[in-house]
């Protein structure tokens, strides 16, 4: 196997509900090589939406350690931590969080603009994403003027937009009919595996999860081979 691009050791996270301590994470263990996809499938409520927000440093553990190529996130503040998210990893949400006031190029670039200023090469780049998701006739275009699935594939042009070495989506075909799901895993895996992305996908659909090269589910907090 290649070297791990995402180590995630021993990470356990609970929450409160009134006076009961309800343990959602409790030793989750996950290594992701480069260009691998990995799935994770789990019931409701069973942690992988709080697993992909401690993989991504959006939230913090509270034990374990969560290593980004080889180097702990653990003790980054938070501005070196957000500078370093939007270098080396990509998130798409099951709700897609465009900008509804500005059109999908502009919406793509949003990411670029966290790691400085956006010339003529970062718009030649996003024009190119929107094309290889088939949105290049829609790039002028609100999201409020896309279908479902187009939003989802702005979503993931984002995400790719900083060249990321891994994404994390997270039932990024959960508000799409089956059809236009399918089209967007299709372009998940082919525009990742084309950037050379590994991908951590979340997802309730087994079939989605079978395309992945590996299969989890996570159970009572732990990660399991499926």
């Amino acid at each position: 196997m290649s070297d791990s691009v995402l180590t995630a050791t021993g990470l356990r996270k609970h929450y409160c509900s009134g006076e009961r301590a309800i343990e959602v994470l409790r030793a989750a263990d996950l290594t992701v090589a480069a260009g691998e996809s990995v799935s994770i499938r789990g019931e409701s409520g069973s942690g992988k939406t709080t697993l992909l927000n401690l993989l991504a440093g959006l939230d913090a553990s509270e034990a374990g350690d969560v290593a980004w190529a080889g180097a702990s996130i653990a003790g980054l503040s938070n501005n070196a931590l957000a500078g370093r998210r939007a270098r080396f990893l990509g998130m798409v949400f099951q709700a897609y969080y465009l900008i509804p006031e500005i059109d999908a190029l502009a919406n793509v670039l949003m990411a670029r603009r966290m790691l400085g200023r956006i010339g003529a090469a970062e718009r030649a780049r996003a024009c190119t994403l929107l094309t290889r998701v088939g949105l290049a006739e829609r790039a002028g275009h609100l999201p409020a003027q896309l279908s479902g699935g187009e939003r989802q594939r702005v979503a993931i042009a984002r995400a790719l937009m900083n060249e990321p070495r891994i994404i994390l989506a997270d039932e990024p075909t959960g508000n799409l009919d089956e059809h236009t799901g399918d089209a967007v895993i299709d372009v998940l895996l082919g525009a990742g595996a084309e950037q050379g992305a590994a991908l951590v996908l979340v997802t309730h659909n087994p079939q989605h999860a079978a395309r992945c090269r590996r299969s989890l589910r996570l159970h009572e907090g732990v990660l399991q081979a499926v």
